[in-house]
């Protein structure tokens, strides 16, 4: 059993799990010994350093932008060397992909091994969503696939796993975005309300479903904002719905003015798993700073995968909300943007003045 329990996670556990060298343990933290500037696993063989010069970290990134470089001898930048957990997210990623079941988190660390915690935090560390989240997105793809195989709806459903067609629509409906006898027939018979404003940096047009917000577009021309929103849902009954979307598109309009820091709006899309692990670590990119694809490819744990991320940022379909604009190429330059490179380029120093003008009248930081 690892030493960390649930109920002991703070840095006294975490120094007792070092002192133990508890492979266990490897995965849940790194640690940095500030005499040395060196970070290790904690199961690392070298010679215990005294307390009083150790520091803790979350991830490599971390450490080594605290200044500290890696150990030679655990490697504790290499995902995959010494590392426990790989071998059992795979095993685990690999029965969620095939249970027909929705399999429950104590269930899958009773049949891989550890305890749920540290299959939470690990699983999550490794393949970037939660256990829930990805065999949600498993379930999801099985019912998808059945229904462009021609199931029936019922029969996708319950072989999909979900048991009962609340628990689609509690779970996977808000990721599908339509109704599953939607999605069969291409979106046919799904209704989205969109209005059209003016804003800072051109035309804006927010469309919406009754579920959320499902389209933020920029444009030079309301007709060429109907016709990306007409290309995206070709199948959709789509209108105009000012007053309806009245207080989303205020909501955009403000942020994009510097009146709000953030943007928080109902959203309803569909997405991959990773799709959405992207989206979600780009809303936590501050306003005012960006990110090069490669340092959100390994914020997410998935360090080769920049143009994969950058897929996922050329397939946002709400600008703003999901702030794609933000991650910009490492070698400089703003790099391609969905509504143009240069109304990217504006974004960026629209927000970057605002963040400063922000900063300028709260003064200095007091010490």
């Amino acid at each position: 059993m690892p030493l960390i329990s649930e109920r002991e996670s703070g840095d006294d556990a975490r120094w007792r799990a070092v002192l133990a060298r508890d492979r266990q343990s490897d995965g849940s933290f790194l640690y940095g010994v500030r005499s040395t500037g060196v970070y290790c696993r904690p199961s690392c063989p070298s010679r215990r350093p005294a307390r009083a010069f150790v520091a803790f970290f979350e991830s490599a990134n971390e450490a080594e932008h605290a200044g500290f470089r890696p150990c030679k001898r655990c490697r504790p930048n290499d995902g995959n060397a010494l590392d426990p957990w790989v071998e059992k997210v795979r095993r685990a990623c690999l029965y969620l992909s095939r249970s027909a079941e929705i399999v429950t988190l104590a269930d899958l660390a009773a049949r891989i091994g550890g305890s749920p915690y540290h299959l939470q935090r690990n699983f999550k560390r490794l393949v970037g969503v939660s256990p829930r989240s990805f065999g949600e997105a498993c379930r999801l793809g099985r019912m998808k696939r059945r229904l462009r195989n021609g199931s029936d709806v019922t029969a996708a459903l319950f072989d999909a796993g979900y048991g009962s067609t609340g628990r689609f629509y509690e779970r996977g409906g808000p990721r599908l975005g339509m109704t599953p006898s939607q999605y069969k027939k291409g979106g046919a018979g799904m209704r989205i309300g969109y209005t059209i404003a003016d804003s800072p940096i051109g035309k804006l047009l927010v469309g919406a479903t009754d579920r959320g917000v499902c389209a933020v577009a920029i444009g030079a021309t309301e007709a060429e904002l109907r016709q990306r929103l007409e290309r995206e849902y070709p199948s959709a009954s789509i209108g105009s719905e000012p007053k309806r979307l009245e207080r989303w598109t205020r909501r955009v309009v403000e942020h994009l003015a510097g009146r709000t820091p953030s943007l928080e709006l109902p959203l309803d899309l569909q997405a991959t798993a990773f799709q959405w692990q992207v989206w979600n670590h780009l809303m936590s990119i501050p306003r005012g700073e960006s990110r090069s694809y490669r340092q959100v490819a390994a914020a997410i744990g998935k360090p080769r995968a920049a143009r994969a991320v950058a897929r996922a940022c050329a397939t946002n379909p709400v600008a703003l909300a999901i702030p794609c604009h933000r991650v910009v190429p490492a070698a400089g330059g703003v790099g391609g943007y969905r509504w143009g490179p240069a109304r990217k380029k504006q974004l960026l120093g629209l927000e970057h003045d605002q963040t400063r003008s922000v900063s300028a009248r709260a003064g200095p930081a007091l010490e």
